[in-house]
This record gives structure tokens, C-alpha cells and sequence, in this order.
């Protein structure tokens, strides 16, 4: 009976030793040896490995696999539009740009730091040189057309309208230049001169009605004529007169006049004052930023996220056939050392590799018992 008993234990043990180390064998083979041994010119059978040999198969079974199940266009984009993630990405945007928003630095040092080519130095240059050109093209443009053609038509209303104005301004400055005490002493003067100017009957005028009471006669009806109807009739149609001619002269009889230089350098002084680019872009950021800081990160913010994620959601197909991630996964397990691809494989599935040459072992050892059972019903 002890002998019986022997002889099924020997028989377990070398089951399951034989169980066990041939699943442990097997799955080392999956990966061992790493290479191929030959002896001679023949090659040893089962080298290199399963995995070792495949390797370039299972590269792209992996790049396969990835694309087709692991990361497609429709997990991520519905990944992207997600409202959790569209939150995440806005609440991240917002803490980024905090310091942006708050910042000290000039409009001048951001463009530094972004390496933009751009300075308020260069933008000036940019705005003469834009002056320069459209001061030549206008008078390129406008030098063989008359002031009717080149001005408005409701430019040429505005004066023309404005024609009575102007007659009943120079009327009213004229009344009170004559009634002022300045315009009486002209008068006298003008009188003094007038009668200077006649000799010697100058001389019997004036000692006849003295040159007081003629000043005196004078500048009322000088007054009087200024504000007769007439008068501002002939003024009125003076000015209409001679607005129509001015309408009709070419506008090279007025440009021709000023030198070309001149006017291109006076245009950009004046307009380079006027926009201040050196002034705006030394101000700090925050000084454009703030402002408007609540409003960015609590609507336009989350609507720019919104627009994006949808934008970039339509183009996730597109772009994912464009970076090739199939050959991207491919190239990089083929990269890999035979012995990088064990430690992976057997970093996700070691304890299951253990249970199975557990497993070998259990069923080595049961078939023993088997094996010892038939051999002692034989014996």
C-alpha cells in the first residue's frame, strides 16, 4: 500500500514538474531566444522566438488594431464633444491666460517674447510707406480731373448750400467793422486820403465841409449799402460765380503747386501723430486686457471652445489619415527591442503567464495521478 502511494505521488510530482515547465517553456518561447542560432548552415529549429520572429506581423496587426478599434475618429470625437472635456479645456484657457490678462509687460515686449516681427517701429515705417503710396496714386488718380469730378456730390451741396451763410457772415462782419471805432477811423482816414489825392480841390472840399462830418456822412451809407439787398444779391452771385470756376479747374493746377515730397511728408507726420502707434504699444498689455477680462473668460472664451472643439471634430478624420497613425504605431513597435517588447507584454500579462504554468503544473499533476491509478490497476 506505502509503495502504492509512492508510486502516484512520484507520478504527480513528474507531472506537474513536466506540466509546469512545459507551459513555463512555451511561454518563454513566445519571446526567446531573441535571435536565430544556426548550426552550420542549418538554422536551429524554433529560433529565433514567436514574437521575435513576427515582430514586423505583429507591428502591424498593432497599428491595425489601434486604428481600427483602439483610437478611431469617432471615439475621440466624441471625446472632443464631450461636455466635460469642453469645460476642462475652457476652465485650462482660462487659467493660462490669467497671467496674460494681469501682465506688465508692453504690447512691444509680448511681440518680443512671441518672436512676432512686429514693433511699433516697424508699424510706423509700414504706415509711411502706405501714406507714401496712396498719396501717389491720388494724385496719379485725381491730377487730370476737375474739382467737380474728383470732390463728392454732397460735398459740392454742403458749399453750395452754404454759399448764404458765408454772404450773410462776411455782411455781419463787414456792419461791424464800420460801426466799430476802428472802421470810422479807417473811414476818416480813407477820406483824408482821398481828398490828399485831389490837390487843390481836395483842399476847398475839405476846408468846405471838413473832413469830420464827411467821415460822419460816409460810414452810415458805407453801413447802409453793405446791408442793402442788393449788395448781398452781387456778393451772392459773386461767390456762386466763382465757386462754379473754381469746380471747373483741374485739380493738377492746385497739386502742381505743392511739392510732392512735401505733401507725402506732412500726410505722415500728421497721420503717424494722429494713430500714436508708439504710445499705444508701450502701455502694458493689462492696459488693453482688463477691461474687457470678465467678459473674454465668461463668453467669448467658452464660445471660441465651443466653435473650435466643433471644427476640430470635423476634421479628426482628416487629420488622423493625414498623420498615418497606423504606420506611426507601426514604425514605433518595430523600433522596440525584442527585450522591451517582453518587459511590456509581460508587465500587463505576468500574473496571467504565472497562472498558466500554474495551470500546466495542476493539470501534469492530475494526469499522474491518472497515470499512477492505471498503472497500479495494470500491475
Amino acid at each position: 500500500m506505502l509503495n502504492a502511494f509512492i508510486l502516484v505521488l512520484f507520478m504527480v510530482i513528474v507531472g506537474a514538474l513536466i506540466g509546469g515547465i512545459t507551459n513555463s517553456l512555451a511561454i518563454k518561447m513566445l519571446f526567446r531566444p531573441y535571435r536565430a542560432y544556426y548550426i552550420g548552415k542549418y538554422k536551429v529549429p524554433f529560433t529565433p522566438g514567436l514574437i521575435p520572429k513576427r515582430r514586423e506581423e505583429l507591428a502591424e496587426q498593432l497599428g491595425k488594431m489601434v486604428v481600427d478599434h483602439l483610437i478611431t475618429p469617432e471615439s475621440l470625437q466624441k471625446k472632443v464633444m464631450n461636455d466635460e472635456f469642453q469645460k476642462d479645456v475652457t476652465l485650462w484657457l482660462s487659467e493660462e491666460l490669467q497671467p496674460v490678462f494681469t501682465s506688465d509687460k508692453t504690447v512691444n515686449e509680448w511681440l518680443d517674447i512671441l518672436h512676432i516681427p512686429i514693433s511699433s517701429e516697424r508699424m510706423n515705417e509700414w504706415l509711411e510707406e502706405w501714406v507714401s503710396v496712396k498719396v501717389k496714386a491720388a494724385k496719379s488718380t485725381y491730377t487730370s480731373r476737375t474739382l467737380e469730378e474728383a470732390l463728392p456730390e454732397r460735398w459740392q451741396e454742403k458749399v453750395s448750400e452754404s454759399i448764404p451763410k458765408l454772404v450773410d457772415f462776411i455782411a455781419n462782419r463787414a456792419e461791424t467793422y464800420f460801426t466799430s471805432t476802428e472802421g470810422k477811423a479807417k473811414v476818416k482816414i480813407m477820406i483824408d486820403d482821398f481828398l490828399k489825392e485831389r490837390g487843390m480841390l481836395g483842399n476847398m472840399l475839405g476846408m468846405f465841409l471838413g473832413n469830420t462830418s464827411v467821415a460822419d456822412k460816409v460810414q452810415p451809407e458805407i453801413v447802409k449799402f453793405i446791408k442793402h439787398e442788393g449788395t448781398q444779391e452781387i456778393l451772392f452771385n459773386l461767390l456762386t460765380n466763382e465757386w462754379a470756376k473754381l469746380k471747373q479747374m483741374k485739380l493738377e493746377e492746385f497739386i502742381y503747386r505743392l511739392p510732392e515730397e512735401d505733401m507725402i511728408e506732412t500726410a505722415q507726420t500728421s497721420l503717424v501723430k494722429l494713430v500714436n502707434i508708439d504710445g499705444h504699444m508701450s502701455k502694458p498689455l493689462s492696459h488693453w486686457l482688463e477691461p474687457h477680462k470678465q467678459s473674454f473668460l465668461n463668453i467669448q472664451l467658452p464660445k471660441w471652445v465651443d466653435r473650435g472643439t466643433d471644427l476640430l471634430s470635423k476634421k479628426i478624420p482628416n487629420l488622423m489619415e493625414k498623420m498615418h497613425l497606423q504606420h506611426i504605431v507601426k514604425e514605433q513597435v518595430e523600433s522596440f527591442s525584442v527585450g522591451r517588447l517582453e518587459e511590456l507584454v509581460l508587465g500587463i500579462s505576468r500574473r496571467e503567464f504565472k497562472m498558466i504554468t500554474y495551470l500546466g503544473a495542476l493539470l501534469g499533476g492530475v494526469i499522474g495521478i491518472v497515470q499512477g491509478m492505471i498503472a497500479l490497476l495494470i500491475s
